[in-house]
């Protein structure tokens, strides 16, 4: 009998699942689909149509549209990132560069602050099994209310915004359904502090109460939330896997050169876009002989981009970037400049090297999980407290357990996956959010939800 490296006999299953998952997904855009690079496209081409002005759709006449809007309600067509382009975007824009915007100093300090509050938590006399995504995303929760609020966020808040965003991501990785409620008791609490004039900043003026509240749960509540959890879950599992990357970050902590390498090469391998859509407003060439006609749908895959061009693309090591510069290389972990780059590309690695220092200042990181860029597992991983005596037995007790765990998981969760993958989908090609909003608009009716319901 074949056994795989956890033990459990269907070693196929997962991968068989997945393949099957992502063939339904594909389904749903229908045929004026490309997915770019490709075996006939390349790289260069990549970077061509990404960039170019047509590829500037985003939401409307994509089936894929759908799927997402269902996943991100409430308040998807005013995500800043589902925004068709025009004035209300760049209004939008504005408003999250505003609030982005900072002092170095002043981000780093709330972020390392928000970490540490996350790691007390822990005990420091013994080794915790931790998921690393669930870990950090309430510490997250805190820094992104203290940058729309500029204030220290409450236990309530705090617990309102992680219940949201790991909602979003488990229905989005399809290892859960979604939970109206559950979201819905976020965006009462937003419309109350909205409402009363609490937030500092000003909001945009091209959208209603019931937009703004929207949009902030989207964009920082939701996308800003999952995105830097995800983010940091990558790299300290890398970490984990990696014990001398690890030993050099801990021993020179303040080496902004190194962990910057890290990060670079964490985002290079483990990109937190698996494929971003654009649906084209007008003829993009291909090549000479082949055009892509508007109303096509383009899947740009990061990671099959960042694949490209290097030497074993497929290990990891930071110090390939002593000899390259992410501008000669393809390594776009915000996105490009020319179309809807990441609104955080200067704040994050800015407070990802904050708590990864705050992370290897107290704790020693082991894992046996597998790593892959979508994470499904939430990172499983050993925290062992620095200055703790060293306990072989009980280590590897620890990492044959995480090792069994996460093999058992992988098969059970890639079922439930399909399932549930499958039952979302059917689901949001029924109710057609995306479609039957455009379709509304085009008529002349402006879709309003009911108010204690999602748009999706």
């Amino acid at each position: 009998m074949v056994r795989n490296r956890t033990g459990t006999e269907a070693w196929w299953l997962p991968r068989a699942v997945v393949a099957l998952r992502v063939r339904i997904f594909e389904k749903v855009n229908g045929d004026r689909v490309v997915t770019l690079p490709n075996a006939t496209h390349g790289p260069e081409v990549f970077e061509r149509v990404y960039a170019h002005p047509a590829a500037n759709g985003r939401s409307e006449g994509a089936g894929l549209s759908d799927l997402f809007w269902y996943w991100l309600a409430p308040g998807p067509e005013v995500h800043q990132e589902h925004l068709e382009p025009g004035e209300r975007y760049e209004d939008v824009a504005a408003t999250t560069r505003r609030i982005l915007a900072g002092n170095s100093a002043d981000l780093t300090t709330a972020a390392a602050r928000a970490v540490a509050g996350a790691l007390d938590t822990l005990p420091g006399t013994r080794i915790s099994l931790v998921r690393l995504r669930d870990l950090m995303m309430p510490a997250w929760a805190e820094f992104c209310y203290e940058l729309v609020f500029q204030e220290p966020c409450p236990p309530r808040a705090r617990d309102l915004i992680t219940a949201h965003a790991d909602d979003v991501i488990t229905a989005l990785k399809c290892t859960g359904l979604r939970h109206p409620r559950r979201r819905a008791r976020l965006t009462t609490y937003l419309r109350d502090r909205v409402a009363a004039g609490h937030v500092p900043h000003r909001l945009p003026a091209s959208l209603s109460m019931r937009e703004q509240v929207h949009y902030l749960q989207g964009t920082f509540f939701n996308t800003a939330v999952v995105q830097l959890s995800e983010a940091t879950a990558h790299v300290l599992l890398a970490l984990a896997h990696h014990p001398r990357v690890q030993q050099r970050l801990a021993a020179a902590p303040e080496d902004d050169r190194y962990l910057t390498r890290v990060l670079d090469e964490t985002m290079r391998l483990y990109p937190l876009f698996g494929i971003a859509h654009r649906i084209t407003t007008g003829e993009i060439p291909l090549d000479e002989t082949t055009v892509l006609p508007a109303g096509s749908v383009v899947c740009f895959s990061y990671p099959d981009y960042h694949a490209t061009g290097y030497e074993r693309p497929d290990v990891f090591d930071p110090d390939r970037w002593t000899r390259l510069t992410a501008k000669d290389v393809h390594h776009i972990p915000y996105g490009v400049a020319a179309n809807r780059p990441c609104p955080a590309w200067r704040i994050s690695p800015l407070v990802l090297r904050a708590a990864v220092r705050e992370v290897l200042g107290r704790f020693r990181l082991d894992s046996t999980a597998a790593h892959t860029r979508s994470n499904p597992h939430r990172a499983p991983c050993l925290l062992i407290p620095r200055g703790l005596p060293a306990e072989p037995r009980r280590l590897n007790a620890l990492r044959s357990f995480v090792r069994l765990r996460d093999g058992v998981e992988d098969v059970t969760r890639g079922v439930r996956q399909l399932v549930l993958g499958t039952v979302m989908v059917l689901h949001a090609r029924r109710r057609r959010p995306a479609a039957r909003y455009f379709a509304e608009r085009r008529a002349g009716r402006c879709p309003v939800p009911h108010p204690g319901k999602e748009n999706g």
